[in-house]
């Protein structure tokens, strides 16, 4: 077993993934492209743009040079999706040859409609590639409070492998050998959660929330099985679970941007007064693109896409939702 991680990408949940592993007594190489974030790691011994008042454990070093951050042979991919192709390309592919490559990020990349996994496979040769997904909030995981997450490989076993790697007592990951089903459902939840976001907004009621998480699981799932997932995956931590988690609480950054739109802020606006990234305003483009390709139907994730790309008001997409013909469950 390794007694090495590098983990590229120094967000929130990357350095909340590095003290996991730290924590557990790994040796940890934090990439950062930063300085800012390096700095402030290696000698305060806390992310302080991005994770301000976790204290970092003595095992995490932080680096702004790549080519040592590859060094270990297990990976764990925190950067976001829009990033990860530029990512391989510069930390080269050769070098990650043969490497566990471990996504951690969430998406789908828009110019293409690719999943993560799907770019890895077209450009790394012989690497193992693993999804590390599910309900957790970064602050959260890096103060050791307990959660559980999945981990798919399409090798059962070396998914297991993996959770038994990764794991600790309060980091409980299951495995599963459905790559695509547990990349579906972390890149949907986050549109589905600013969705809700925008019903928590305008008070339109818990009734309604729970009406929009349920109709929001069947476009999930449709998608999945489109795409070739399971749908029993989805009823995991990285469907469901992390659809709860994300569309419930003001703690999720794509939950408090729907809020937002929801109480009748401008999306530029509300994008203006963040740093960090909301992968959900991304993910929504990348999946109406794969909505018209699949030719299904999802209306609640075809609505967000008005609101946030097309200029449709939250009035419109809601009544048009409201106005659709009653149906089959």
């Amino acid at each position: 077993m390794t007694n090495s991680i590098g983990v590229i990408g120094a967000g929130a949940w990357g350095t909340a993934l590095a003290q996991v592993q730290a924590a557990a007594g790994r040796n940890v190489t934090l990439w950062a492209r930063e300085a800012a974030v390096v700095n402030a790691v290696n000698n305060m011994g806390e992310n302080t743009p991005f994770l301000p008042g976790v204290e970092l454990h003595k095992n995490i070093h932080a680096t702004s040079d790549l080519s040592e951050a590859i060094r270990p042979d297990v990976l764990l991919l925190v950067v976001p999706a829009q990033y990860m192709r530029a990512m391989v390309r510069e930390a080269g592919v050769k070098n990650l040859a043969g490497k566990t490559l471990v996504l951690c990020a969430k998406g789908i990349e828009i110019e293409t409609g690719e999943l993560l996994s799907q770019i890895l496979r077209e450009t790394v040769h012989d690497a193992h590639i693993a999804v590390l997904t599910g309900p957790t909030f970064a602050r959260e995981i890096a103060m050791g409070l307990p959660a559980a997450v999945t981990v798919a490989a399409d090798d059962i076993a070396h998914a297991r492998d993996l959770s038994v790697l990764l794991g600790s007592k309060t980091f409980r990951p299951y495995a599963s050998d459905d790559v695509i089903g547990a990349e579906i459902g972390g890149a949907i939840k986050n549109v589905l959660a600013i969705a809700c976001g925008i019903i928590a907004g305008r008070k339109y009621g818990d009734s309604a929330r729970a009406a929009l998480l349920a109709r929001g699981m069947s476009e999930m799932t449709r998608m999945a099985l489109a795409l070739g997932g399971k749908r029993e995956t989805l009823m995991g931590m990285c469907g469901l679970g992390d659809l709860v988690l994300t569309a419930t609480s003001m703690q999720s950054r794509n939950f408090s941007l729907g809020f937002a739109l929801g109480e009748g802020r401008s999306l530029a606006e509300i994008m203006e007064s963040r740093t960090a990234v909301t992968e959900g305003v991304h993910t929504a483009r990348a999946v109406r693109n794969l909505i018209k390709t699949l030719d299904i139907d999802l209306p609640i994730m075809t609505g967000v896409h008005a609101i946030l790309h097309e200029g449709a008001s939250v009035e419109t997409v809601i009544d048009n939702l409201l106005s659709r013909p009653f149906n089959d469950e």
